[in-house]
């Protein structure tokens, strides 16, 4: 089965065709974005195809990332995701950024537990903790950094993601450190939904983003007129 994996949480648009029997990529197409992830994606998936030197009508699944990361990256990539799928007529798999991370991760480190942490902005972290076995024992959540830190220190993991280097200087020790961007290879979130694939039968729950707050963008409260009783 050939699998289309697309990744937009983070600044990258990217996306890989991989071949799900043999395990390996057939072609990919990235680009470092920052924003205008709607704009360019259906390009880089075209790009994707191309490298590989398949078409639509080759896939058997979609993948893609649905975070932590950004709102409006999550809502295009999963969207697209979705939206092919249903065209398709084929599943679309969800896999999280803190859970490629992990895996990219524990590739490098094999048997190590793996603390798998974003940097979200007002002191907050969000994190995910994986042991040995790659098994998720904590999160996806919102926490601190002191806490995050305190549970580095309790089981020395290996620590990945963008507040990787925040959770070292907190715990006051070094700890080995995994991928330290915000997002993993494509390459990762292709091989881990041809896994979650395999070991699925009849229809899979459709993914959805991973949000582990709310949006910035709130009403004002202020500027709400009361509503008038008939």
């Amino acid at each position: 089965m050939k699998l289309l994996a697309i990744d937009c949480a983070a600044n990258l648009c990217a996306a890989c065709v991989y071949d799900a029997a043999a395990g390996k990529e057939l072609g990919r197409s990235v680009l470092d974005l920052g924003k205008g992830h709607a704009e360019h994606l259906m390009g880089v998936i075209e790009g994707a195809l191309k490298a590989a030197g398949s078409d639509y009508a080759s896939l058997g699944a979609i993948a893609v990332s649905t975070g932590p990361g950004s709102f409006t990256g999550l809502r295009v990539g999963v969207s697209a995701a979705r939206g092919l799928a249903l065209a398709l007529k084929i599943p679309a798999i969800g896999v999280t950024t803190l859970e490629a991370l992990a895996a990219e991760t524990a590739a490098i480190f094999p048997r190590r537990a793996v603390i798998a942490a974003l940097d979200a902005g007002r002191e907050e972290i969000h994190a995910a903790l994986y042991d040995e076995r790659s098994v998720l024992i904590y999160g996806p959540a919102v926490t601190t950094l002191s806490h995050a830190a305190a549970m580095a220190i309790d089981i020395s993991p290996v620590l990945a993601g963008t507040a990787a280097t925040q959770i070292a200087a907190a715990a006051g020790r070094s700890f080995d450190l995994g991928e330290t961007a915000a997002t993993a290879d494509i390459a990762v979130y292709a091989r881990l939904a041809a896994a979650q694939g395999a070991g699925k039968h009849g229809e899979a729950e459709k993914p959805k983003p991973l949000y582990l707050r709310g949006a910035d963008a709130k009403p004002q409260a202020g500027f709400v007129l009361s509503r008038q009783k008939n």
